[in-house]
């Protein structure tokens, strides 16, 4: 059993080899510290959780970035701890993530659980995230937008701290910037793989925040249907970071799927 929690280190882990671990993704912008409420929570599990590439303190220097590649650092990352198996959970473009590497590598995992997933977009709800990504290109302040999106406006007056946390990562200074577009750019023209979607017969929970206005319902409910063994469960009040604002609910359902 080891232990490893490092803010100057670019993931988190710890590990009991009687327990199969749970391994969670980041979102685009962000790093593996937004899973800190599941991390404490969850005490009783093996725990990873890593930045992307060009996210946090991992580096990434190549033009363009794809979901091949973030499968890819996922299975490095396997392979270097030694893991045969894991729990899999992603949100937001981790999300993503978590579903291209599960239609490419189901035998590494034991479940998949994808949390705020974009799915089936429609043609304005694609433009709305284009549009955004274009506000960044620019340089165009994006992070209170985001922010207003992700949290609702009384949980943040409640936890000032969170607000300066997100802001802070948020924040970027240019090379982190750049990366940050080449992740914001592989999000914003996801298109949907149906074939490797229904493909993946691994055991799937599929989450999203009633109030999430980027990753509805509605997506998530669709991407449930369409996959082979899951089930879908709305997190009341929940905005895009419910797994944060409403943790309590997010990490027993998550905890109960898995020990299923």
């Amino acid at each position: 059993m080891y232990q490893n929690f490092d803010p100057n280190k670019n993931y988190y882990s710890f590990i009991d080899n009687n327990t199969t671990p749970l391994v969670f993704i980041h979102g685009v912008g962000l790093n593996h510290q937004m899973w800190e409420p599941q991390i404490s929570s969850l005490k009783e599990h093996s725990i990873i959780t890593y930045d992307l590439l060009g996210h946090g303190k991992t580096p990434f220097n190549k033009e363009e970035v794809t979901l091949n590649d973030f499968s890819n650092q996922l299975l490095s990352l396997l392979e270097f701890l030694k893991i045969d198996k894991c729990n899999l959970i992603g949100f937001s473009l981790g999300s993503l993530v978590a579903l291209d590497f599960a239609s490419n590598f189901q035998d590494r995992l034991s479940s998949l659980t994808v949390i705020g997933t974009t799915y089936k977009r429609s043609e304005e709800e694609r433009a709305l995230v284009i549009d955004r990504f274009n506000q960044a290109k620019l340089n165009k302040p994006i992070s209170k937008q985001a922010l207003k999106r992700w949290f609702s406006d009384d949980y943040l007056k409640i936890h000032p701290e969170i607000y300066n946390e997100f802001m802070e990562i948020l924040n970027k200074g240019p090379e982190d910037h750049l990366n940050f577009l080449k992740a914001y750019k592989l999000f914003a023209n996801h298109q949907d793989d149906l074939k490797k979607i229904k493909k993946i017969s691994t055991k799937t929970l599929v989450m999203t925040g009633s109030k999430d206005t980027g990753s509805t319902v509605a997506m998530s409910k669709a991407l449930s249907e369409d996959l082979i063994n899951s089930r879908f469960i709305e997190i009341n009040n929940g905005k895009h970071l419910c797994s944060i604002e409403c943790s309590d609910d997010v990490n027993i359902n998550l905890k109960n799927f898995i020990d299923i």
